[in-house]
C-alpha cells in the first residue's frame, strides 16, 4: 500500500474553503506555490525517513489538468530539488479544464472547471502536461469517468491513449465518479485496444470509505484482474 498526496487544494486557491484563512494566508500563486512546496518537502522527509533495511519509500504526488497550477507546481518542485525520476511517482488527470482564472470565488452559477472528454482536448492537454511534468509521469488518468461523459464509448479517444501509452510509456488509468461507479469500473476493464488486443486501463481511481461501500466488489474484480486501484476520499466525501 502507498499513500499519495492530492494537489488539488495546493494547486488552486479556491478548491476547498473550510479554514482556508488559517493554513493559507496567501492565495496569491507565489503564496500558494511556497506552501506547496512546504508540504511536499515534508512529504519527502517523512518518505525518507519511513525507508529502510534496504526497501526505499518513494513519494506519491497526484495531480490533475484542473487543480490549478498542480502540475507547474511540482515540475518546478522536482527540477530545483533535482529529484531524479526513479525518485517519485508522479501521476495526473485529463479530463477538466481549470477556468477560475486564479480567482477565489466566482458568481453563482459559474464553475471552477469545464469537463471535456473529447479527443481535442485530450491531445491539447497530454501535451500540457507533458511539457510540465512528463519526464516525471507514471500514470495518467481520465479525470472522472462517467457513462454521460462518452470517454467508455469514445473509440477516438481510446487509440490516442493507447498511442500514449506506447510512445511514453505512461500507464493509463481512471478516476470514476457518480452513484454507479461499480458499473463504470466493469464497464471500463472491458475496454480493450490494439491487435493483439490489450486492456486500455491499468489502474482505476474509485471513491471508497465507511460511507460508500458499493464499489467494492467491482474493485476486488479489477485488482484480481491486474488493475491497480487507487482509493480516494477515504475518509468519506
Amino acid at each position: 500500500m502507498r499513500i499519495g498526496l492530492g494537489m488539488a487544494a495546493l494547486g488552486r486557491p479556491g478548491y476547498i474553503n473550510l479554514s482556508r484563512d488559517t493554513h493559507l494566508p496567501s492565495r496569491t500563486v507565489e503564496g500558494m506555490q511556497s506552501q506547496a512546496n512546504a508540504v511536499m518537502d515534508e512529504l519527502f522527509g517523512r518518505a525518507a525517513a519511513a525507508s529502510g533495511d534496504g526497501e526505499k519509500n518513494v513519494p506519491w504526488l497526484d495531480c490533475a489538468r484542473s487543480y490549478g497550477l498542480s502540475e507547474k507546481f511540482v515540475g518546478e518542485y522536482l527540477r530545483s530539488r533535482n529529484v531524479s525520476p526513479d525518485e517519485v511517482y508522479v501521476s495526473s488527470k485529463w479530463g477538466y479544464t481549470y477556468v477560475a482564472d486564479w480567482n477565489v470565488e466566482l458568481d453563482d452559477g459559474e464553475p471552477h472547471e469545464v469537463k471535456d472528454h473529447s479527443l481535442p482536448n485530450f491531445l491539447k492537454q497530454v501535451e500540457e502536461t507533458r511539457e510540465l511534468v512528463g519526464s516525471y509521469l507514471k500514470l495518467y488518468q481520465v479525470h472522472s469517468a462517467t457513462m454521460e461523459s462518452g470517454i467508455l464509448t469514445n473509440t477516438g479517444v481510446h487509440e490516442a491513449l493507447h498511442k500514449c501509452r506506447q510512445e511514453h510509456g505512461w500507464k493509463l488509468g481512471l478516476s470514476v465518479s457518480g452513484t454507479n461507479q461499480d458499473d463504470i469500473i466493469r464497464k471500463a476493464m472491458a475496454i480493450t485496444v490494439g491487435e493483439p488486443p490489450v486492456r486500455l486501463f491499468d489502474s482505476v481511481q474509485c471513491t471508497y470509505n465507511v460511507l460508500e461501500q458499493k464499489p467494492g466488489t467491482a474493485l476486488l474484480e479489477a485488482r484480481e484482474a491486474g488493475m491497480d486501484v487507487i482509493i480516494k476520499e477515504g475518509l468519506a466525501n
